[in-house]
């Protein structure tokens, strides 16, 4: 009886998001005295911005934080619809504005208004591994349809196409930039990917949490292109509020009701103060483009030491601040070479088997959202370990 009790769901038996698992082992040398430069977490060095800040502490100072309405402040939630008018020209009805717990609770939100438990939806391989997990434990299949230097290393209407005639797909979640390859789409690409996917029925999730950090050409808003896509962003990245936990959705306006009723019930509303002060860091947009600089920096350093230490192949560095570098000359096995590299040299880099369980073995994700001298440092420490095999 003491076993059946202290037995899981079958449906928590989801594969462990391996960067947290590094970043703990991370923080175990950390307290041992031991200097980890951080490149496995896709989290910004930089604080929020300052209007963020003052904003919540203005919000402390008054008092009382209650919940808000289960779709998020109205103030929030125009000054979002607003974003989209000043940066990609398209005007967004505030209604269709949903305010999440992270972009995390959005794929949470929008998997369980669109999809039923057998359904299945594609995603790229590789890619961000808790879409797989979650459409995993809510009874989904995740179809992983791979990609490659050919495609760019993004899902092309043909390549949906045929997984579709295979056996029918309900959804398709494509993210530009994406996690881990930091690849992008160009705006004729996903066009031409939502018509497809339309045209099949086959609803369409673009995970935009990257938008803004785009470096090789502007990225395009899926909002822009089809009234009926759900779009999932987050202000963790470009706006460097990761620990508010606090993104947003834009949904298609028949089923803001569906998630609206999910949201009531499963989170009641996201935190006040993280809502408040997302909604103030608009008014930082000067101080985050000076961080995204400083991506950019960080990106070249990278690009042009990686060859230089040993690793001379990576996807394209499109946007994001991610590098997927190609290891195979060295191991097949990129979990054990992540060990080695975090015990022996302390860097702390994310093996690719986390977003790809098929070719993943031969790739290392790096994550340049850290400070320049740590990036430099980085490489250093990269090209001595692998000269030293």
């Amino acid at each position: 009886m003491a076993e059946i009790l202290a037995r899981a769901s079958r449906r928590s038996e989801i594969a462990p998001f391996i960067v947290m698992d590094v970043m703990e082992r991370a923080a175990r040398i950390e307290a041992a005295g031991g200097h980890v430069i951080h490149m496995e977490v896709g989290q910004p060095a930089a604080p929020a911005p300052h209007s963020a800040r003052a904003a919540a502490r203005r919000a402390l100072d008054h008092g009382r934080i209650g919940y808000t309405t289960a779709l998020g402040l109205p103030t929030l939630r125009a000054r979002i619809a607003r974003h989209y008018g000043e940066t990609y020209g398209v005007d967004i009805d505030p209604a269709r504005v949903v305010a999440t717990t992270g972009s995390s609770a959005g794929f949470l939100l929008a998997f369980l208004a669109l999809f039923e438990p057998g359904d299945r939806v594609a995603i790229a391989n590789p890619g961000y591994p808790p879409y797989r997990h979650i459409l995993t434990a809510l009874g989904c299949e995740p179809v992983l349809i791979e990609t490659d230097a050919a495609s760019r290393w993004v899902i092309t209407p043909e390549a949906l196409a045929q997984a579709h005639a295979t056996a029918p797909l309900k959804g398709v979640l494509v993210a530009s930039p994406a996690n881990p390859t930091g690849t992008m789409m160009r705006p004729e690409a996903l066009a031409e990917l939502i018509a497809t996917a339309e045209g099949l029925g086959i609803r369409f999730i673009s995970d935009e949490i990257y938008h803004g950090l785009d470096y090789a050409f502007p990225a395009a808003t899926a909002a822009a292109i089809s009234p009926h896509a759900t779009v999932i962003h987050s202000f963790s990245k470009y706006f460097c509020m990761t620990g508010w936990r606090v993104g947003w959705m834009v949904m298609p306006q028949p089923l803001v009701r569906a998630v609206e009723r999910l949201q009531q019930n499963l989170m009641i509303s996201v935190p006040t103060l993280s809502q408040v002060a997302a909604e103030a860091a608009f008014d930082g947009a000067a101080e985050m483009e000076a961080v995204k600089h400083g991506y950019e920096a960080n990106r070249l350093i990278l690009t042009g030491g990686l060859p230089e230490a040993g690793l001379p192949e990576f996807l394209p560095v499109d946007g994001a601040f991610y590098l997927y570098a190609d290891v195979s000359r060295f191991t097949d096995d990129s979990a054990a070479l992540a060990r080695r590299l975090l015990d022996e040299a302390h860097v702390a880099t994310t093996p690719g088997v986390d977003f790809d369980p098929h070719r993943g073995h031969h790739y290392l994700r790096l994550s340049y959202a850290g400070a320049a001298e740590e990036m430099r440092e980085a490489v250093a420490r990269i090209g001595d370990f692998l000269r030293r095999g």
